[in-house]
């Protein structure tokens, strides 16, 4: 593998925004970052593949941690369908993702989870981070589009044949933490590691800070199902705005969440625990319907898909490109746009070697213009788009 010099870029690093700097890459690493006069007086070898970024954003690779699927690819198909969509999504700048989990029936659920697990480390686009299993411990009051049948009650010896299946692999997991028997299923997790989200969940406060107690620190699709805030008892909703400790997923598609509603996060949430997420579905930029998401028949209206039997909303089909767009027309400076996009997810997933461009970090890259048009993609060092 050549060594890569991406020059002539503004450099959003993850804690900062340098213009007029350049990139250099080698054996799949990022092994400096220095300014436009150190690279013109840069002898380079003749191995060297130097890359023109003209002005661009030199951003480090957004990292996706809820995403169901991609161009006709959702991860309910397996195998073969999770690495179609780790091709796809490397394409539009996500250079790693986790797949995101309906739940099912137990065994099918198990088999899914093997499937996604065989996937890792045959990826020849987005890195398969770990899987995000969305349920089964959720609210069957905050549903959303989750089948009634799939939902359980905490059940710590399905958690465990979960873990199993999926070879230590389960990243993240939405729950409910008022459900009985939360608090086992917590500590269970800390010790797997497991990062775990309150969503889809009927919480009040006091069940919110109770599960803050055990570790549920992030929030899923925040003020997408769950209970809202009540100026008698701030509920889930509330409980995320008022404790900085907690962070949030946030769907920046212009319907999910209002766009002044991002005004109020910037407002009460550090910019760190702010998590931009697609929550896109199977048909998200596929060509020709029809169109299916959990095995459902979907339609597609407003940048957003609902089911058609009852016209719930279903999911997003928003792009992370497109995602850190519609921040930027917020109010979010680009630098803490694309934050949210890649050092925020990676900080809180602890993928220590990813979200950043500094010395020693994976060289995961995404180089997009001012029209938030993908340039060049590189993954560990090897361009995938671009170049």
């Amino acid at each position: 593998m050549n060594p890569i010099c991406i020059y002539n870029g503004t450099v959003l690093t993850g804690f900062s925004a340098m213009e007029n700097c350049a990139v250099m890459i080698e054996d799949g690493i990022i092994s400096d970052v220095f300014s436009q006069k150190r690279f013109e007086q840069r002898n380079f070898d003749s191995s060297v593949r130097l890359l023109d970024a003209d002005g661009a954003f030199v951003a480090p690779g957004f990292i996706d941690t809820h995403i169901h699927g991609f161009g006709g690819y959702g991860t309910e198909d397996g195998t073969g369908a999770v690495l179609e969509m780790s091709k796809n999504l490397a394409v539009r700048g996500v250079t790693a993702f986790n797949p995101t989990l309906y739940p099912s029936e137990k065994e099918p659920m198990l088999e899914i989870v093997r499937q996604i697990t065989r996937a890792m480390g045959k990826e020849e686009g987005a890195r398969i981070m770990g899987l995000h299993l969305e349920g089964p411990f959720i609210s069957p009051e905050r549903l959303g589009v989750q089948r009634p049948e799939t939902v359980s009650p905490v059940d710590i010896n399905f958690m465990e044949q979960l873990w199993e299946a999926s070879d230590g692999h389960i990243v993240n997991m939405t729950v409910a933490p008022e459900l009985k028997h939360m608090r086992e299923l917590a500590l269970f997790c800390n010790k797997k590691g497991i990062v775990l989200q309150a969503g889809h969940t009927n919480a009040d406060y006091d069940n919110m800070t109770e599960g803050m107690q055990v570790g549920i620190l992030h929030s899923t699709h925040l003020f997408n199902a769950m209970r809202r805030l009540d100026h008698r008892n701030p509920n889930a909703v509330g409980a995320v705005l008022i404790h900085t400790e907690m962070s949030c997923e946030i769907i920046a598609d212009g319907f999910h969440v209002h766009p002044d509603l991002f005004k109020l996060l910037m407002q009460n949430k550090p910019i760190d625990k702010i998590v931009l997420i697609t929550d896109g579905l199977k048909p998200t930029e596929q060509k020709e319907g029809p169109f299916y998401a959990n095995g459902e028949e979907v339609y597609f209206k407003n940048g957003v898909f609902f089911r058609k039997s009852d016209d719930i909303i279903a999911g997003s089909g928003l792009t992370m490109i497109r995602g850190i767009k519609n921040l930027v027309s917020s109010g979010f400076s680009i630098s803490d746009a694309v934050k949210t996009a890649s050092l925020n997810p990676a900080q809180i997933m602890r993928y220590n070697n990813q979200g950043a461009i500094i010395p020693g970090r994976y060289a995961d890259i995404t180089v997009f213009n001012n029209n938030f048009e993908i340039r060049l993609v590189v993954i560990g060092g090897k361009i995938i788009n671009g170049g």
